[in-house]
């Protein structure tokens, strides 16, 4: 068998231990833990508030639009930081380049602004 295939051999064998070493501790934790179901445990729990009613609820698509905002100028930063750290090596180019990107950000902000999807009622 070649070296080759003895690299592979390895990656198999350390992974069958993962699985075999997962399996032993789900069944273990089966074994050890008790067993009690009564009607308060098998009820929903949320937050510490008895449920009531209907299950079904319809969330406002408003806080989509925020956790994606959240999102885009977040990633904005992970762009951001490696160019500052090369700012004086990249020259005018790189001041022209980020110049753009952060100006479609703000074009991007400026247009959730003015269809109201900021405005928290």
């Amino acid at each position: 068998m070649t070296e080759y295939f003895q690299d592979y051999i390895a990656v198999a064998a350390f992974a069958a231990f993962g699985v075999v070493l997962v399996a032993l501790t789900l069944g273990a934790t089966y074994l050890v833990r008790p067993s009690n179901p009564s009607k308060e445990k098998l009820t929903t729990y949320e937050c510490g508030v008895d449920p009531v009613g209907e299950g079904w609820n319809q969330t406002f698509v408003r806080y989509y639009i925020f956790g994606l905002l959240f999102v885009l100028f977040d990633v904005e930063a992970v762009f951001i930081f490696p160019w500052a750290i090369m700012s004086e090596e990249l020259g005018i180019a790189g001041v022209v380049a980020i110049a753009i990107f952060i100006l479609t950000l703000l074009e991007g902000l400026l247009y959730a602004v003015r269809k109201g999807v900021l405005k928290w009622e």
